[in-house]
């Protein structure tokens, strides 16, 4: 059996794992606050997880959480279980991965740093599984102290996207293109390209022909989404019969996914990787939120 054990947050994601798999049983941890606002934690049932084979599911994406967090994943492994593996789905420092001058701090690697000092387990090291990381070099900033496995949730869309005629996919910048292309290689794509000019930033397409199709954009994440609306009148403006857009964390700060509800997207899909952007826009259209419950089941054992 496998101790599924998870931050407040990922309550909802961690239920769907454990229904989806007779393998998993759920644990419990207290998540209380000293009046000083440190962490006041306890991992109940403590005991019966030595020689466990257990799960933490983590969602870091506020920064407040990161300390109380870490705290319960180093705990772990000093209760002597036999394997430990911490799902992050979200990297949430991935888009400061590197600097451009000088006093500039790659929180990326800061993060991975931290990270990377959990204590190995009875069966050896810690496994980290993280989901479209911004950038897969990242992957160097962790230690040999840990194992980090760079995941894709893009085989949800495909499969959303199978019996959707006229299908092609777009990718906002070269980047993206360069990430996810060969993922859909049975599909026309598309490629777009942001410029500057005087009317300021502004995107074109700069490859592949979105006439007469249903456009697919697909990003790993998404902030306020300036970028992904400029994408959508620049496909529209091409002859584009309708644009949906894919990303896999829709981070949305301040509740920004609401400027989508009325811009012309025929679909916008996201996972529960950010499960606070996920509840907020379950059953809102146009978006949907594809879970990643099943997918994680499959790699507890693997």
């Amino acid at each position: 059996m496998i101790k599924v054990l998870y931050c407040p947050q990922m309550q909802d994601l961690a239920h769907k794992i454990c229904q989806s798999s007779e393998m998993c049983v759920p644990g419990e941890i207290s998540w209380n606050y000293f009046q000083d606002g440190f962490p006041d934690l306890k991992i109940q049932e403590a005991v019966g997880l030595g020689n466990a084979h257990v799960v933490f599911l983590a969602s870091m994406d506020s920064p407040a959480e990161i300390f109380s967090q870490l705290a319960v994943i180093y705990a772990l492994p000093r209760l002597a279980v036999r394997s430990l593996k911490v799902f992050l789905p979200y990297f949430p420092t991935g888009t400061m991965e590197r600097v451009d001058e000088e006093g500039e701090v790659a929180t990326a690697a800061t993060l991975a740093r931290m990270l990377s000092q959990i204590p190995g387990t009875m069966s050896g090291p810690v496994q980290i599984i993280i989901y479209d990381i911004h950038a897969l070099q990242e992957r160097f900033y962790f230690s040999d102290h840990v194992v980090p496995r760079l995941e894709t949730a893009i085989p949800l869309l495909l499969e959303r996207m199978q019996g959707m005629q006229d299908v092609a996919v777009a990718f906002p910048d070269e980047g993206a293109w360069k990430r996810f292309g060969r993922m859909f290689k049975d599909y026309p794509l598309i490629t777009a390209h942001k410029v500057r000019g005087k009317q300021g930033r502004s995107v074109i397409i700069q490859e592949g022909e979105p006439r007469g199709r249903n456009v697919i954009i697909v990003d790993d994440l998404v902030m306020t989404g300036g970028t992904l609306l400029k994408c959508r009148q620049a496909l529209k403006e091409a002859g584009a019969k309708s644009v949906s857009a894919y990303v896999t964390h829709g981070v949305f700060p301040r509740k920004s996914w609401k400027r989508f509800l009325d811009q012309g997207f025929e679909r916008f899909w996201i996972t529960d990787s950010c499960p606070e952007t996920a509840r907020q826009v379950e059953g809102t259209g146009p978006f949907e939120v594809l879970s990643l419950a099943m997918d994680i089941s499959r790699k507890l054992v693997s």
